[in-house]
């Protein structure tokens, strides 16, 4: 087969039909629109959601009101320390990685935060490395001797901050030439 040979599916292509343009195209006079009526004239036509003149449906729901934060909410992806208990062992290392690895997560990309829930017990030493915590949770790891790092928010865009021991030292200083001057 060479170039010049190639060709479309006998039938497959189809000329327009072209409406309205002279007796000689079959479609004179009224160009397939039927005779006269709203759908016949040059831009006429209902609306979508006309409804014959009955009151139509965007009229007849109730109004929304209020603001909704739907388009705002983050959906995390939610751990139980049962599950933690039922899938590490003692002294590992828990990571968005891990959890995906393990199945815990499907989102390892880091799309969507990891947050650790408190239902369920809690009796292996764990070192956990997620974006959220609740309160009873953190609670559990550490009493059962595991430690707690939050991961830091991706794209949060917060100050660089000085340690503490740099504030404590420039907040001495401050006192001591005040002090000095009076």
């Amino acid at each position: 087969m060479k170039l010049h040979e190639l060709a479309p599916a006998p039938g497959s292509k189809r000329e327009r039909r072209r409406v309205g343009r002279g007796h000689g195209s079959g479609r004179v006079k009224t160009a397939g629109k039927g005779t006269k009526g709203q759908n016949a004239r040059s831009g006429g036509g209902v609306k979508p959601f006309f409804e014959g003149g009955q009151n139509p449906w965007t009229m007849r729901i109730p109004h929304k009101r209020g603001f909704s934060r739907a388009r705002f909410r983050v959906e995390t992806q939610i751990v139980n320390l049962r599950d933690l208990e039922r899938v590490f062992a003692a002294a590992d290392v828990v990571t968005r990685d891990v959890l995906a690895e393990r199945g815990l997560i499907d989102d390892a990309a880091g799309r969507r935060p990891v947050k650790i829930l408190g239902e369920g017990t809690l009796t292996k030493r764990l070192s956990i490395e997620v974006d959220a915590i609740s309160a009873s949770a953190r609670q559990a790891v550490e009493q059962a001797g595991g430690t707690v790092t939050l991961c830091e928010k991706r794209g949060a865009r917060s100050a660089p901050q000085a340690p503490a021991s740099a504030v404590a030292a420039t907040a001495g200083e401050t006192a001591a030439t005040t002090g000095a001057e009076g």
